[in-house]
């Protein structure tokens, strides 16, 4: 029996179980077993793409069997340098299409910017920088002639602390992570490039992310409850953007792989969700021919050929798989292309600006853009978080010396444009640790690398135009202002000059794609920090970081006067930093995690979860803590985090006053929603169904922007969710208005029984102010 029959006849079998399935009585329905959902759903075109659907129906209507599924499925090219490609169809004029790393700027490629990562631009809690970062990430796809870009990321959440890749996402709160990845989309497909929001869906590690030898990808198990509330809501946010692509997980999520969950992608994606696009697997992801197709995958990635090309054509000849369903693979594809208006004549050829060897001679296609030049710099700026400043230690006050230590504070030794990372020879730092970048880390006390780290590792890593290092930056200002500069960077216990007016520590957290990390603090680059503060009585610490990093074995030490979290800044790192150093620009980012005092505090969410027992080879990840994750979890178990989410310091203070809430008379607060499906689900969950509103006033003696915060307590949940963030830019004794208007899906929660959004009637309590544990305004919203 050939694979392609096998998978038909499992395909029909499991069409036989939907239509047999209980009805969902609870939650428990869905946990570690997902349910099936067939046939996959046509795509019901909303108003916004009708004429793209039109065009497109008209498209795929023109071409052959082979030729509509050699649109679903990647090729090898040596041509250029995509990370994945489908095919021209020169007979009806279409050129193929690009898909390129990744969301935080193009990868692989030379004259391209290296932009602050999603963690800064979730750290700068700043929507409009987010839109005008997208627009110019997406200004340098297009001139490369990249068709979609592969981001944003908003899985992984950041359930699991030690995970590699939660640096490339913007934060560990949905309602934050949703709103940036909104703007994000918007702003890239404003300039015709597709986004692929990633990776859908519950992929929270990189430990068995995929299978190694005889042990299978790790299933992430979840309730119903926890995938709406949490993970599946920035997606939501996404697809109401109108996302072109999502891309689909490595994971199996209730024991069923992300690229053939017919109840992820036939269901919540494209019914519940009404998603227009089309679904690509994440490279590898794909584990069937037949069982994939029809559970609504549409594109596989990097080759068509292992389970589909020719396979795919036998199942429609032989009935596995229906040639509607191959149709609407197409058309959701091309849709896409037409909907960014991609088949304009001005639109660049796939991949002419990629060269696949940069050391080979290739045309010189410059991608970057002198306007975007303030962008890339704010968002390093406004990614920097500072969380302690004791005795007024920042800004620094014409120093006459200051001494710089730590590895992160030069320029890295070596940057690869061929893949848009460090050289694997820059990752350690003598006994600071050893890793193999499959699917475990070895024992070691962290990871970190040998110069400043403008972004993390892996496939969201991006290129820089140049890197400025803090020493650099430091260097230009100490000659400006003359100022003796002493610095460091090789001893673990160096010599200090107790006259020093300050003493500077830059080091780093570093992440990767591949790998989760050892752990969440280290003992090599901790001691450089103490023996540093036991000769400097002003010690300044700086971590780029590119995951979350405990500090209390030294953030008590009273010779350490200050700590800032970098974050991953992109190219204009060290600018960024002195400039707020030295107070020319002042602090407004904030935590988009928490840092709790111990690895404890995470209640075994620090580590990822690795196969054992009975499940030996079959890796299980219980999600069993619901939606409580976070600063969530810290409030239900009332655990004092060291830096709570949502907080951030200033050079100057700020004071709320005036909260005032006000229901909308003109909108129904039934319990259920009762609109139409449109891209985002049911229409009326974007009705706006409450506004909240106050003042807040610059009270201190110098111009800032503070990150105002609105978090409700929706009755059966955490004791508050964030649910609204405003940044306004403020001089002295300056006052600003603040609005965050409540739509009904904000003030919801999800019923598993009626599969909707419950409004529920009782009193909603507010808050407002600059973190989740600095909130001097409370009030209440009452529905009834």
């Amino acid at each position: 029996m050939s694979s392609s029959v096998l998978y038909g006849i499992l395909g029909l079998l499991a069409c036989q179980a939907a239509a047999q399935a209980d009805v969902i009585t609870d939650d428990s329905y869905f946990y570690g077993d997902s349910p099936p959902f067939y046939p996959s759903p046509n795509a019901t075109v909303s108003s916004n793409w009708a004429a793209a659907y039109e065009k497109a129906r008209a498209f795929v209507g023109q071409l052959t069997l082979e030729e509509k599924v050699n649109l679903t499925g990647g090729v090898r090219q040596s041509e250029n340098g995509c990370s994945g490609s489908i095919a021209a169809i020169p007979r009806v004029n279409f050129p193929g299409l690009c898909l390129s790393d990744a969301g935080n700027g193009i990868r692989s490629v030379d004259y391209a910017t290296s932009w602050a990562s999603g963690w800064s631009v979730g750290a700068s809690f700043n929507r409009e920088l987010a839109h005008k970062r997208a627009v110019g990430i997406a200004s340098e796809f297009r001139k490369k002639g990249s068709n979609i870009a592969l981001g944003p990321v908003v899985g992984p959440l950041g359930r699991v602390a030690e995970n590699g890749r939660n640096w490339e996402g913007f934060s560990n709160d949905p309602y934050l992570c949703g709103a940036l990845a909104y703007e994000t989309v918007q702003g890239s497909q404003s300039v015709g490039v597709i986004t692929s929001v990633k990776h859908f869906v519950a992929y929270e590690q990189e430990t068995y992310r995929n299978p190694v030898g005889n042990v299978s990808s790790v299933s992430s198990n979840l309730d119903d409850k926890t995938m709406h509330e949490l993970y599946l809501w920035p997606f939501q946010d996404a697809v109401h953007a109108g996302t072109g692509n999502i891309m689909c997980s490595y994971n199996q999520i209730n024991g069923s792989w992300a690229c053939q969950n017919s109840w992820a992608m036939n269901n919540l994606l494209k019914t519940e969700l009404g998603f227009q696009g089309f679904v690509v697997s994440d490279w590898g992801g794909q584990h069937s021919g037949v069982a994939s197709a029809n559970a609504g995958l549409d594109m596989v990635m990097p080759t068509g050929s292992t389970y589909w090309g020719d396979n795919l054509t036998l199942a429609v000849t032989n009935g596995s798989v229906t040639a509607a369903r191959v149709d609407d693979m197409a058309t959701r594809i091309i849709a896409a292309w037409y909907q960014m208006g991609q088949d304009s004549s001005d639109y660049p050829a796939p991949g002419s600006g990629i060269p696949y060897d940069v050391s080979a001679p290739h045309e010189k296609v410059i991608g970057w853009d002198k306007s975007y030049k303030d962008i890339v710099y704010q968002g390093a700026l406004e990614g920097h978080v500072l969380v302690k400043n004791a005795n007024n230690a920042l800004p620094l006050q014409s120093p006459q010396l200051i001494s710089l230590y730590g590895y992160s504070a030069k320029t890295p030794d070596s940057f690869y444009v061929g893949n848009g990372e460090w050289n694997e020879g820059d990752y350690s730092l003598g006994e600071n640790a050893t890793y193999t970048a499959a699917n475990s880390v070895e024992e070691g006390t962290g990871i970190a690398v040998n110069g400043t780290i403008i972004s993390g590792g892996g496939s969201g890593a991006n290129m820089p135009m140049y890197i400025s290092s803090p020493f650099e930056a430091l260097t230009a200002r100490a000659q400006e202002d003359y100022t003796g500069l002493y610095w460091d960077f090789e001893s673990t216990d160096p010599e200090v000059d107790p006259t020093s007016d300050a003493c500077i520590v830059d080091v780093n957290a570093f992440a990767s794609e591949g790998w989760d990390r050892p752990n969440l603090h280290d003992d090599y680059t901790d001691s450089i920090i103490l023996n540093v503060a036991a000769k400097c009585a002003n010690t300044i610490v700086v971590f780029q970081n590119a995951g979350a990093r405990l500090v209390d074995t030294f953030i008590d030490h009273p010779n350490v006067t200050a700590l800032i979290f970098a974050h991953v800044p992109g190219q204009d790192s060290g600018k960024a930093l002195v400039s707020l150093l030295y107070g020319d620009e002042n602090f407004s980012g904030k935590m988009p995690y928490s840092i709790p005092k111990n690895e404890s505090d995470y209640a075994g969410l620090d580590a990822p979860s690795l196969p054992e027992g009975e499940f030996a080879y079959f890796p299980q990840s219980n999600f069993s803590e619901g939606v409580y994750i976070d600063y969530r979890a810290f409030d239900a178990k009332n655990i004092t985090p060291r830096y709570e989410f949502g907080f951030g310091l200033s050079y100057t203070t700020f004071a709320f006053s005036g909260l005032n809430v006000a229901l909308n008379g003109s909108v129904s607060t039934a319990s259920y929603p009762t609109g139409q499906i449109v891209e985002g689900g049911q229409e009326d969950l974007w009705d706006v169904v409450a506004t909240v509103t106050a003042s807040i006033t610059n009270t201190g003696s110098v111009k800032g922007a503070e990150v105002a915060q609105l978090y409700v307590g929706i009755p059966g949940g955490p004791v508050k969710q964030l649910r609204g963030f405003e940044k306004p830019v403020l001089e002295v004794n300056g006052t600003a208005s603040l609005t965050f208007p409540l739509t009904r899906r904000d003030l919801s929660s999800w019923d598993t029984v009626a599969q909707k959004w419950e409004l529920q009637q009782g009193s909603y309590p507010l808050y407002v102010g600059s973190s989740s544990r600095d909130l001097p305004l409370t009030g209440t919203l009452t529905i009834s």
